[in-house]
Parts: C-alpha cells; structure tokens; sequence
C-alpha cells in the first residue's frame, strides 16, 4: 500500500504542470462566480500559464513514466518530445490570451468572459495530455476533451450568424471522426487486448496479426488524429470553422491544436510500430501498415489542396485557412522520412510556424477591429494608413512563404534537407513547387495593401502601445531565427528522443 501511495505520489510530482493548469481552471470559474469582476480573468490565466511554463521547463530532460505498475510503460510519459510541444502551446496561449484582450470579438462578449477563459484552459488540459498519452483511452478522452471545449469557443461570438454555423460544423465533422477513431481503438483493443501503446507494439512483434486489419484500424485512428490536424480529406472542417470563429480562436487551433495533434500522430506511430533505429537514426517499423507511403499520399494530398484551393480565396482568415492546411502537408513531409532528422526538422518548423502564423492571425485581427472585415478588397492601401501592421504583415506571409532572410526558410531548408538525406528528391520538388504556388496569394495580400488604391480616402490609424508591443514580440522571433538559429536548432535536437526510443 505504501508502495502504491509512494509511486502515485512521485507520478503527480511528474504532473505538476497538469495539476496547476487544472487548478487555474477552478481559479478562474471561482473568480468569476465570486468575485464577478472579469477584468481579473486575463491576468489569473497569465499568472497560471507562468507557473504552469516554469515546471514544464524544469521538467525538460526528465524520461519517466507515470501512472503505470510495470517499469517498461505507462499511460502517460513525461520526456523532452512532449515538453517541447507543451512550451509551443504554454507559448501560443499566452499570446491568445493578449490577443482576446485586444479583440472587439471578444470584448463584444464580456458578461461570457469567465466561460471563455475556463474552455480555453479546457483546451490546454487537453492538449497536455494528448502530448503526453501513451494509452488509446488516455488519448480518446484527452481529443474529447480538447475537442468539447474548442467546439464551444468556435461559435463564442453569437451576435455573428457565422459562427453559429462553424461551431455546429466542427461539431458534427468532430462527432464522426471521433467516432470512427473510437472504432479503430476497439479493433486493436480485441486484436491485442491492451490499450497501452508500448505493450501493443511487444505484442505485435511477438505474435502474427493480419495485416488488412491493422491497416484498417490504423486509418480509423487516424481519421481522428487528420482531422485535428487538418490534414486531407480530413480538412473539410477547417475553412469554415477557421472563417467562422472568433481571430483568437481561429489562430490558437491553427497552432497549438495543431501542434498537440501533431505530437500525438509522431508517438502514436512511433511507439506502435516502429521494430528499432539504427545509428543513423533511422526508424524501421514493423510491416504491418506502410505508415510510409500512406503518409506521403496524404502530404501531398494535403499541401496541393490547401495551396491551391487558398488561390481563389478572397476573405484573408479563409485564406490563411487553407494555408494553414498546406503546413500540415509541409510537416507530415517530414514525419513521412521516418527519421530522427525528420523529427528534428518536425520540431524545427512547428516553433517557427507558431510565431509567423499567430502574428498573421494578430494583424488580421487588429485590421478586422478597425475595418469590421476579413476581405481582401478592404485590404487597399493599409499599408501606407497602418505601416507597422502592414510591414509586419509582409514579414509574417514572406515567412509563411519559406523565404530567406526570414524563419520561415530555416524551416523548410531543414525539412528539404531531411528529404534530400532521405534520397526523397521527388518529394522536395513538389513540396518546392507548392511554396511557389503559396507564394502567389500570400504576394495577393501585399499587392492589395501596397499597390492598389483604397476607394476612398486614407487615414493614419494609431496602433496602442499594448499591440505595438505585441506585434514586435512575433515579429523579431521570425527576423531573428532567419539568421541566428543554432539555439533552435539545438532545443530541437536535444527535443527528439521519445521515452523508450
């Protein structure tokens, strides 16, 4: 009994940063039931998210297993793979958070602030344990949970008949897929009789299985895991809800969802199938599903719609939409070499994306707060009537391009690099063709804001000291990672060893 209280003791002690962020939650519903005053809201999940970032970086480097009687798994890993995505979304949050207070969308909703605050620390709970599960049904539950509370935020602003409509969207694309993926649990469930992914992968190397149905259940699984990170055919979601959704919303399920999702897909895999890594390493997994293929049909798949389909888009939030669709392409390129240097550059690019993506997200909204529109039209001239949105916009898309001297080209050469290494030459190629094509209607946006005239007369806008700030906060990661990058660098080669792996 001791024993039991002792190992439960030292797997909470591991779950630290989980039990704050949990703690803030009740927080913030007690601060608003009691103390009614919502202004206080902002500033307790800041403080929360703090003390919640300082455990997760102290955490880094530890390789343990919680949760678990047996030595060699456990139903949740701590180790420096998913301290690495728990900073990117600790990071993202703490932006949105800025972002909703600088937001008309929100403001417009204050009597409804202290459910706003609690579901988006729902969503971060979430998301820490999607990063963390190592077991079907901790992984089931932590997407349900993440899932329930960004289905609600989607359509936070009801005064807009939009949201509404994406809310309920992302509701029933998120019901199905959550269903299939349930059902492809429960055929590797009565295949192995485990849930645990590190017994299963044992199991399957020990004993013969049929193939045809791994497979089956392996796409099951997947459904799930695509449709959070908006992969094709999983995406169909993603333009609507992204377009609908409040800019806060819109820009943290671009990155930090997508990051959780990302980080589970990377260990689901990993830890199931992989049979060993060579020195090199590079992975071998076992042959019962062509993870390998199958991933690369899907990245390419993905990265051509999304860039393509964003050609003809004239609202920008659809447009970085369907953009946001295409980088999930870049980076499942990078899962697809099935190699420690394709997780380094994995890790590499998600750090970078996060920083160009929401300053993207910021610009639009703080020029949908002036403008009261996302089209492209009303876009004219806000270049010379708001020089720092619209320079720092040009930073962000040239960014999102993979152009030097900016982030975003470290990014992509590390991926090309990985496939290059791989002797994947084909698929660089067309991953480079799809950045000249993205590069087409990101340079739509900067032709608007730069060289077309507005109909009407131009003003000077006054941005506030807070957003000023903001902005340059996003900006400068973006220049500065674009020439000085080695400690990126090495944060993510020191972030690529999976727990047992």
């Amino acid at each position: 009994m001791n024993l039991d209280i002792n190992y439960i003791t030292q797997s909470l002690h591991l779950f630290v940063p989980e039990l704050i962020i949990s703690a803030t939650l009740v927080l913030i519903v007690m601060a608003d039931l009691i103390s009614g005053n919502k202004k206080l809201l902002p500033y307790i999940s800041v403080a929360g998210l703090l003390v919640a970032g300082y455990y997760v970086i102290d955490l880094f480097g530890v390789n343990a297993f919680a949760f678990s009687t047996r030595p060699s798994s456990g139903m949740m890993i701590i180790d420096s793979f998913g301290t690495f995505f728990k900073i990117i979304v600790i990071v993202a949050t703490l932006f949105i958070i800025v972002f909703s207070v600088g937001s008309k969308e929100i403001r417009a909703s204050f009597e409804r602030h202290g459910e706003y605050y609690t579901l988006l620390f729902g969503m971060v709970l979430g998301m820490f344990f999607m990063i963390a599960a190592a077991d079907l049904i901790i992984i089931y539950l932590s997407l349900e949970l993440l899932s329930l509370s960004s289905y609600i935020l989607a359509g936070f602003s009801k005064e807009k008949k939009r949201s509404s409509e994406a809310s309920l969207k992302y509701v029933i694309y998120g019901a199905i897929s959550s269903g299939i993926m349930l059902f492809g649990i429960s055929i590797i469930f009565g295949l192995t009789g485990s849930t645990n992914l590190y017994e299963i992968n044992s199991l399957i190397q020990l004993q013969e299985y049929q193939s045809i149905t791994f497979l089956l259940a392996g796409i099951l699984i997947f459904t799930g895991i695509g449709y959070k990170i908006s992969a094709a055919p999983f995406h169909f979601w993603t333009p609507d809800v992204y377009e609908g959704a409040p800019v806060t919303i819109t820009a943290y399920l671009s990155v930090a969802s997508k990051a959780a999702g990302f980080a589970l897909l990377i260990r689901f895999i990993k830890i199931t199938f992989i049979k060993s890594v060579d020195s090199s390493g590079n992975w071998e997994l076992i042959e019962l599903f062509d993870w390998q293929n199958f991933i690369i049909v899907l990245s390419v798949l993905t990265m051509t719609l999304g860039n393509f389909a964003a050609l003809w888009q004239d609202n920008v939030k659809r447009m970085l939409a369907y953009s946001s669709i295409a980088h999930a392409g870049y980076l499942l390129l990078g899962l697809a070499v099935l190699s420690n240097q394709g997780l380094m550059a994995i890790l590499i690019y998600f750090a970078i994306y996060a920083f160009m993506n929401l300053g993207a997200f910021l610009v639009v909204m703080l020029i949908a707060n002036k403008t009261g529109s996302e089209q492209l039209d009303d876009y004219n001239g806000l270049g010379y009537s708001t020089p720092l949105l619209g320079v720092s916009l040009t930073i962000f898309l040239i960014s999102l391009t993979g152009l030097p001297p900016t982030a975003g080209f470290i990014g992509k050469l590390y991926l090309f690099i990985a496939l290059v290494d791989a002797n994947m030459i084909v698929l660089a190629v067309i991953a480079l063709l799809n950045s000249v094509v993205s590069l087409y209607y990101y340079i739509r946006v900067l032709k608007h804001m730069y060289l077309v005239k507005p109909e009407k007369d131009f003003k000077v806008w006054d941005i506030s000291g807070m957003n000023t700030a903001v902005v340059l906060l996003l900006v400068i990661p973006v220049l500065l990672f674009g020439v000085y990058f080695t400690p990126l660098i090495e944060f993510a080669k020191n972030s690529i060893t999976i727990l047992g792996f």
